[in-house]
């Protein structure tokens, strides 16, 4: 049975321990993680889209790999490293949407060529590591996974968190939503 303060306590303490890394966007992961969360509750989103927001990077809290594993040319796979750790704690409207946020922006750049072209630097870096734009058989699949629609918003929230020095709550602000969601 999982208690849900103490199952969140450490999910947050995974991100004092290791969100101040930096990841090729001039922010912190904490900062981005706070960030898509605000700006998915300021649009009036969920609450499971707002936890997912929150959670969606929590892989790359898993490894020692450093900051700048990417330019070495290397895909930690951190959506489905932090879903699988997740899933045994979380539902999985959280879950599966995190999981699929890399797939989402796969699709992105496989159906719109301008969404392509305004993807940050990092951002083109990890697409190449992550496989590039979906094929045609690809995006087709993707469109009928239950959870499409949801890794599409989420993936909207990642691109917008990426903004320096920009004012969030904390995380306590969001515990008693990310707590809806532990399974008991």
């Amino acid at each position: 049975m999982n208690d849900p303060k103490s199952v969140v306590d450490e999910v947050f303490a995974a991100f004092r321990s290791r969100g101040g890394r930096f990841y090729g966007e001039n922010i912190t992961e904490t900062q981005h993680a706070l960030q898509c969360a605000t700006f998915a509750e300021r649009d009036g989103e969920s609450h499971a889209m707002i936890a997912a927001c929150l959670l969606h990077d929590y892989g790359h809290l898993l490894h020692n790999l450093g900051e700048d594993i990417a330019s070495k040319g290397v895909d930690t796979r951190h959506e489905s490293v932090g879903a699988n750790r997740l899933s045994r704690f979380f539902k999985e409207e959280i879950v599966e949407p995190m999981r699929l946020h890399v797939a989402a922006k796969r699709y992105l750049c496989w159906k719109d060529k301008a969404y392509l072209e305004n993807l940050s630097a990092a951002s083109v870096q990890s697409l190449g590591l992550q496989g590039g734009p979906m094929t045609d058989e690809e995006g087709r699949a993707f469109e009928s996974h239950p959870y499409f629609k949801a890794a599409l918003r989420l993936r909207h929230y990642d691109d917008l968190g990426k903004v320096p020095d920009m004012a969030t709550p904390d995380f306590e602000h969001f515990r008693s939503i990310i707590e809806m969601f532990v399974r008991v």
